[in-house]
């Protein structure tokens, strides 16, 4: 298809406009004037919104060419969210009847990336007032909102800053002294409420002698003569209780430089001052002060280190009496490690340089025992700066660090998690339409078998055909599993009596140079689990190890009851059986840790792994109210710790499934809006011996039941109208109490709300599995008087009373 570029659609607006080529654009000046322009994009769409222009704008901010784009439907730009929401068919709805619409959003280039665009959209109409189609303007603002965001952001945080704090009063005055505004510090030192102090004037907080003197205003005449007024004083509470204040008042100007107001910060220095006249009073005061803290190690050394005194603190925190330490050297706190880093006489060197030395660290007391301090050594000097020693404060805030450590990994945690459900949701719509793909795939495969005869080729191609949707299915069962949208049934399971099940099943898995370790206390409480799919997980964490000891091991499978208080370290509470899986293989890198449960991760050779096993034990786990956990260590093995929750019930006794007595000739109805679904199934219930009509909605199911009452609905979930398959089930249960409804589905968020309603059968089915389905719907229950009648004689029946 070659390039068409039609002229631009003028209206007649423009049209007249041409008769005067002096003063006005003519069409080829439009033109080029469009095509100059590379910060906008700017094109016409006909009025199905198919591009018809495309200027260098549009390639430049897109991606694409004109040879490329020209033709297409404009929604491509739009993202696949706003496509389901028919945003490009709002705009031009909208644009159609207004004669123009403007929009900002996410738009997509040719590469797939996102930039934020504002565009509008403009009706072009012909001269007999028809639309003709629509011209599009889009500019990137990504840059612009981003700058937006981030003043937003300046700006609040300023807000929070300043709101957050409590230690100074601070608050903005209008020209005249009036308070406008109040922060929670200002509460705090001053004792009035926001609404109680905005609006009165400033000098409120001043005593009657400094009013009477007029020291406000000489405050704001100083501060707007000097840009600045700092000053220290008496300042007056709500109560009338009085403290020593730091005043400091700045004026506030805007860009054109007119005045706006103050800013006023005060802060209550009551207690430095009261510190200041006590130290000043006494220096036997100070030393009872310092002998008298508990919580800081306060004591003095020497210039060489020596240890000269040593208060309470000090020996509560590090364990000597003082006739124990006084006149030894301080590096006997410090770890081996540290000292011989030289890291005590290093402290010294900086603190007699700078002043000051600062650190955290492990420090030992006199019982051998570690702690985690925060130091502070101080070089003190006299009055003709010759150093005369060290003052050395030492705090154990060896709880605070374990607190940061905890909130840290915490942070991890919940960033893990987040990153677990978003792809969690992405998973699980790609496994809903896979399944429906299988389902055609599969289910033709089996149609066919019938077909082809004896021709060994043919069955051998629909064989490996079969082969891989069984794979494809166990990829999307994966998938759903880790994205925790698996239909679950889970019931009490003993894990002590499927013991030798177990074995068996992971036996099978490992080669002989692998030896398989069980270790299972009978008093092992039982789990609130799916069987089935417990038993997979077990399966592919037994096959993570395997391959983790290509040279052969040892597998342990171990568990044990775990009472998990509030807070724990998993975020569970109550009562769980933890199991346990250990190899003694490889390990696992620390890099490669925190992905072993991304979909499709895997460090395996091509076609030896497809990264979603451990993916299914991750949603397993989650979906059944429990957790999963890896720990490994290069060289040495790993383990993966498996919590589930314990079962509330007793575990029923295992037992075999009664057969079920086959039936054919059933009028079945299939509802299936998917027609290439509708066949398979179709299909495969006339290979079963039975009649099948087919709706391709819930409403035309309900029209084909009132007219002609089958034997069996059999619907699929997800289709498209006001009803849904669990709709129309229910809607059947009401009308038609007695008649059978199975349903399918490869995935759906209306089965979560479905529970044990009705029976359902999971895409892609196989054969035998629509057999038992639909056998055990139709097929009679046991019958030990014979009263029941088969389901044709009662046709039959039916049939001859209707006619007469």
């Amino acid at each position: 298809m070659g390039r068409h570029r039609p002229q631009y659609a003028l209206g007649p607006e423009w049209s007249s406009m041409t008769a005067t080529p002096k003063t006005h654009l003519d069409v080829n000046t439009l033109h080029y004037l469009v095509e100059s322009v590379t910060d906008y994009a700017i094109y016409m769409l006909d009025v199905d919104g198919r591009v018809l222009t495309w200027n260098p704008g549009a390639s430049r901010l897109k991606g694409y060419s004109a040879e490329e784009i020209e033709g297409e439907h404009f929604s491509r730009f739009f993202t696949l969210e706003d496509r389901r929401a028919g945003v490009p068919e709002r705009l031009m709805a909208r644009a159609a009847a207004e004669g123009r619409t403007e929009s900002e959003g996410w738009r997509l280039r040719k590469d797939g990336s996102r930039f934020w665009a504002m565009g509008s959209l403009h009706a072009v109409r012909g001269e007999h007032g028809d639309l003709i189609g629509f011209a599009k303007v889009t500019r990137d603002m990504t840059s612009a909102r981003a700058a937006q965001e981030a003043l937003m952001e300046s700006e609040r945080r300023f807000r929070l800053l300043v709101e957050g704090v409590v230690d100074y009063a601070i608050y903005m005055l209008d020209v005249n002294g009036t308070i406008v505004n109040w922060n929670k510090g200002a509460e705090r030192a001053k004792g009035y409420r926001t609404a109680e102090v905005v609006g009165r004037h400033f000098s409120l907080f001043y005593t009657p002698e400094d009013r009477q003197s007029g020291l406000p205003a000489r405050a704001l005449s100083t501060a707007l003569r000097e840009g600045r007024f700092e000053a220290e004083g008496w300042r007056v509470r709500k109560d009338g209780s009085r403290f020593w204040a730091s005043v400091v008042i700045d004026t506030i100007y805007d860009e054109d430089g007119r005045h706006l107001g103050f800013a006023k910060i005060t802060r209550d220095i009551s207690q430095r001052k009261a510190a200041e006249e006590a130290l000043a009073e006494s220096e036997r005061q100070f030393r009872l002060l310092v002998s008298g803290v508990v919580d800081y190690a306060l004591y003095m050394l020497d210039p060489n280190g020596i240890v000269t005194n040593w208060n309470a603190g000090a020996q509560k925190i590090k364990g000597y009496m003082a006739e124990e330490i006084v006149g030894q050297h301080f590096s006997r706190f410090y770890t081996d490690v540290d000292r011989a880093a030289a890291t005590p006489m290093k402290a010294l060197s900086t603190a007699m340089e700078t002043g000051r030395y600062e650190a955290e660290g492990w420090r030992v007391r006199k019982d051998g025992s570690l702690f985690w301090a925060s130091v502070v050594i101080d070089a003190i000097k006299d009055e003709e700066g010759r150093l005369v020693g060290f003052a050395k404060i030492t705090r154990d805030v060896t709880e605070r660090r374990n607190a940061q450590l905890e909130l840290q990994r915490a942070h991890e945690q919940l960033g893990q998690s987040q990153k677990m459900e978003a792809l969690g949701k992405l998973t699980g719509g790609v496994a809903h339409d896979f399944n429906n793909l299988l389902m055609v795939v599969s289910g033709q495969a089996q149609l066919l078998k019938n077909r082809v005869g004896d021709d060994a080729r043919a069955l051998r191609a629909l064989d490996a055909i079969e082969a891989a949707a069984k794979r494809g299915e166990d990829l999307t069962r994966h998938l759903l599993s880790f994205a925790r949208r698996q239909r679950l049934q889970p019931t009490a399971v003993s894990l002590t009596e499927r013991l030798p099940a177990l074995k068996e099943l992971i036996s099978a898995s490992l080669p002989p140079n692998i030896e398989l370790r069980l270790n299972l206390p009978k008093a092992l409480w039982p789990v609130e689990a799916d069987p089935s799919e417990l038993e997979l997980a077990l399966l592919n964490l037994a096959v993570n190890a395997r391959d983790a000891m290509p040279s052969g091991g040892t597998l342990l499978l171990r568990a044990e009851n775990a009472r998990m208080e509030e807070k724990g370290d998993q975020g569970l509470t109550g009562d769980f059986v933890v199991l346990s899986i250990s190899d003694t293989g490889v390990g696992i890198p620390p890099d490669i840790l925190p992905r072993v449960f991304d979909p499709f991760f895997t460090t395996k050779e091509v076609n030896k792994g497809t990264g979603l096993g451990l993916s299914q034990v991750y949603g397993f786990a989650q979906q059944s109210g429990g957790r999963v956990t890896v720990e490994s260590e290069l060289g040495r093995g790993t383990t993966f710790n498996f919590y589930l929750p314990r079962a509330t019930s007793q575990p029923a006794e295992l037992a075999d499934d009664a057969p079920v007595a086959a039936v054919t000739g059933a009028r079945i109805l299939v509802v299936e809006d998917n027609p290439e679904v509708a066949e398979v199934a179709a299909g495969l219930l006339e290979q079963l011996g039975h009649k099948v009509k087919v709706a391709i909605s819930a409403d035309a199911a309900l029209r084909s039941i009132e007219a002609d009452r089958p034997d069996l609905v059999f619907s699929d979930v997800v289709m498209a109208g006001e009803l849904d398959g669990v709709d129309l089930a229910r809607r059947l249960r009401e009308a038609y109490p007695g008649l059978p409804v199975l349903l399918a589905t490869g995935y759906s968020q209306a089965v979560e709300r479905l529970g044990d309603e009705f029976p359902l059968l999971r895409k892609p089915y196989q054969l035998p599995a629509l057999s038992r389905s639909v056998n055990a719907l139709l097929a009679p229950p046991p019958d030990p008087d014979g009263k029941l009648v088969p389901i044709t004689q009662a046709r039959r029946a039916r049939a001859r009373n209707s006619a007469t």
